[in-house]
């Protein structure tokens, strides 16, 4: 019988492992911290969607729906995806349940998302997204704070002096169209001279095309139409106000006119944060506002404004910026080892007793067996502060430091000596 073969993850969708789970705690902590001190609310959708969600809210000409989406058939007929971005189900899911009829909603969530897409450094098929959602709120003060937000998020990581701010002006909903068809028909007259997607994107979703990555095609739209020559006075106006406030506020950023954004659903401002330090793929947090979005997809017309960053991408700058804090792994104050058989059931209880009497006590017992020496290696390449070795009748506590000091315990006088030790008991929390 031939052995099999090993099964692996699939390609893109990548394993977190356990000496990788402190840093995802680290970055979320600071998340969670921030949306705290924001008062915005966490909310959590399914990871499957109807795939109509994503074509009428992303768009069926976006890359996204074309080529990225994991969509397959139930049992029922019925179209589902997997979500590929998190913004379309959050208006479904707060629409659904009431949360946007004459109420302001400022919302959060934290969670995957799957675009089958080329897997590169910091870019896999199913990636973690941070989503910020405010809905209810016109104007450009909720824009600014939306920006603001994401700045202190920068200033908590230290990551402020490699992110650029880029901001645009899509103008209304009309103001977008009149510039698209004129845009079509300025490079209709070119269309043999395109890449090949600009072609595709040329009845579809002409706007995209302002992101081509051919010389080529950036070439003739140096001469092309430009979208600030179409915006109403009304919405220039509220950008140069949103300008202002941020110059008031001390942010800097760049005007950039070809930010257009990939999702048909944008309108007024859009914004991403860039940075030199990823390769290729700059942009590590994006958004906007999106007013009609929710009316879009059955409810009534409310303003929204929003964004969203991988989290992978920002685990990568903080690891090759250096900028993740030294003492990250999972760390074990007190480390029980138990020898010989006779002795598993004192030392469970003595560990259940410690937890008991110190919750902040982080405790890990060696329930594996083995000879001393062995067992204090395990101790050692544990962290640990100390170590508690039942042997015998005896409760032998090693200080696990250079000097490795050791002494006996009376079994009645283990907790009063280990808090003694851990005498900060906030700082274990």
């Amino acid at each position: 019988m031939s052995k099999q073969k090993k099964i692996q993850a699939i390609r893109g969708m990548n394993d977190v492992l356990p000496q990788q789970s402190p840093q995802w705690h680290y970055l979320e902590a600071i998340i969670r911290d921030l949306m705290s001190a924001y008062a915005y609310q966490e909310i959590r959708f399914p990871v499957l969607e109807h795939t109509q969600l994503f074509k009428r809210s992303i768009g069926d000409a976006t890359d996204i729906v074309e080529k990225e989406m994991y969509t397959f058939a139930d049992r029922n007929g019925d179209s589902l995806s997997l979500r590929p971005e998190g913004t379309a189900s959050c208006v479904r899911a707060a629409e659904q349940h009431g949360l946007l009829y004459n109420q302001v909603q400022k919302l959060w969530y934290m969670g995957p998302m799957y675009r089958h897409e080329r897997p590169q450094k910091g870019r896999y098929r199913q990636f973690y997204q941070l989503g910020v959602e405010a809905f209810g709120m016109d104007g450009i003060a909720i824009e600014a704070e939306v920006i603001l937000l994401s700045v202190r998020l920068w200033q908590a990581l230290d990551l402020s002096d490699y992110l650029t701010l880029e901001i645009n002006n899509l103008g209304t909903t009309e103001d977008r169209q009149s510039y698209c068809d004129a845009l079509r028909g300025y490079l209709q007259d070119y269309k043999e001279e395109l890449d090949e997607d600009s072609r595709r994107r040329l009845d579809s979703n002409v706007m995209r095309i302002l992101d081509s990555k051919s010389p080529s095609t950036q070439e003739i739209l140096q001469n092309a139409p430009k979208l600030g020559d179409y915006v109403d006075a009304d919405s220039l106006l509220q950008f140069n106000a949103l300008l202002n406030m941020l110059e008031q506020s001390g942010i800097s950023y760049k005007v950039n006119p070809s930010l257009v954004r990939g999702l048909d659903y944008y309108n007024g401002m859009v914004f991403e944060w860039t940075t030199d330090k990823l390769g290729a793929q700059a942009t590590v947090c994006a958004g906007g506002r999106y007013d009609g979005l929710v009316k879009q997809l059955g409810g009534a017309d409310t303003p929204a404004v929003g964004f969203a960053l991988g989290m992978e991408r920002i685990l990568l700058m903080l690891e090759e910026l250096n900028k993740l804090p030294n003492k990250l792994e999972q760390q074990v104050d007190v480390f029980i080892a138990i020898i010989g058989n006779e002795n598993f059931s004192s030392g469970l209880l003595l560990a259940e007793e410690l937890r008991r009497e110190m919750p902040f006590l982080r405790v890990l017992t060696h329930c594996g067996g083995g000879k001393y020496n062995s067992q204090l290696k395990k101790a050692y390449a544990s962290n640990a502060r100390c170590a508690l070795v039942l042997e015998e009748d005896e409760i032998k506590l090693k200080i696990l430091d250079d000097e490795g000091q050791s002494s006996e315990l009376e079994a009645e006088g283990v907790c009063r000596t280990i808090k003694t030790i851990f005498t900060d008991v906030n700082s274990g929390a």
